[in-house]
């Protein structure tokens, strides 16, 4: 039974990788360690990275400042990744250095999707209609 729960949810082994590699990245992209225009212009978020359970892998979800341009910020951390991985290996003392894989964080978007949907004139009806009708039946 704990090999199935484990691969359903990340250990605490790979969160605290992940934390300490998204630390790294961080402390990395703000101090201008990698040079590449595209990065010196664009404040960085790094919410999360994700680790997969052997730790060879680190998939790191950015949002630059503002949520634009993200597909050129992905790009220019992927066309850096090489050297990204190794300064990320001089700050965490880990057996290998995991591969680097940068994704766009589209959970601000899917967010405010919700929100719009909530506060559209169709859900606020049916949420209405559904008070007043249980008030009218009692």
């Amino acid at each position: 039974m704990p090999r199935t729960s484990s691969k359903l949810s990340p250990s605490h082994r790979t969160e605290r990788v992940g934390e300490l590699i998204r630390q790294a990245i961080a402390e990395i992209l703000t101090r201008g360690d990698v040079h590449d225009p595209t990065l010196d212009r664009r404040p960085v978020t790094i919410p999360v990275v994700r680790m997969s359970p052997d730790l060879k892998l680190a998939t790191v979800t950015v949002m630059p400042l503002g949520g634009q341009n993200g597909d050129a910020t992905v790009e220019a951390l992927n066309r850096n990744k090489k050297e990204l991985r190794a300064l990320v290996a001089h700050r965490i003392n880990l057996k290998f250095a995991p591969d680097l894989r940068f994704t766009f964080d589209s959970s601000f978007d899917a967010q405010a999707r919700i929100d719009a949907l909530l506060k559209s004139p169709e859900v606020a009806r049916d949420l209405g209609g559904g008070e007043t009708g249980n008030k009218d039946e009692t």
